[in-house]
């Protein structure tokens, strides 16, 4: 083999490679668990930027809305779908929208979208205020056993 075939050849195997993570990083992300209906709507229809911009939950218009990863999210105004369109990861729930507590003990669990806090510019659902508020007895504690054991929980 000349020089340029084996230059080829390298490029070609790592770009290969490359792809191969990258396939298997995305069937890993549709394999994880969304808490979303039936009908695909994800965040009960709440526009998942307001939780950021308002600071508070705020019902989504059916007729703006994006769909990433499999969940459908409603927005409340053009802006907001705008800035979820240029990084849709910034603004969608973490842990698939399900109770970041919940996580922590290894279940799935829906929300109460009036028990949303950010922490760490990472939106986080809790099943209830009061669920809240044991997840803040130790808030980044509890972030990293959730982050930990997300991987896992997100195959159920």
């Amino acid at each position: 083999m000349g020089m340029k075939t084996k230059s080829f050849a390298s490029r070609l195997a790592v770009f290969m490679y490359a792809m191969a993570i990258s396939i298997g990083f995305a069937s890993q992300l549709q394999a994880q668990a969304r808490n979303i209906e039936k009908s695909g709507r994800a965040l009960q229809g709440y526009d998942p930027v307001a939780f950021f911009t308002d600071g508070k939950p705020v019902k989504g218009e059916p007729t703006i809305h994006s769909s990433v990863n499999g969940a459908k999210y409603y927005f409340s105004t053009a802006e907001n779908k705008t800035m979820f369109d240029k990084d849709p990861g910034k603004y969608e729930p973490e842990f698939g929208g399900y109770c970041a507590y919940g996580v922590t003990k290894g279940d799935l669990i829906k929300i109460d979208v009036n028990a949303f806090q950010i922490v760490n510019g990472r939106l986080l659902l809790q099943y209830s205020k009061g669920v809240r508020e044991k997840f803040n007895k130790d808030t980044q504690g509890n972030l990293k056993i959730a982050d930990a054991k997300w991987p896992e929980v997100s195959k159920k």
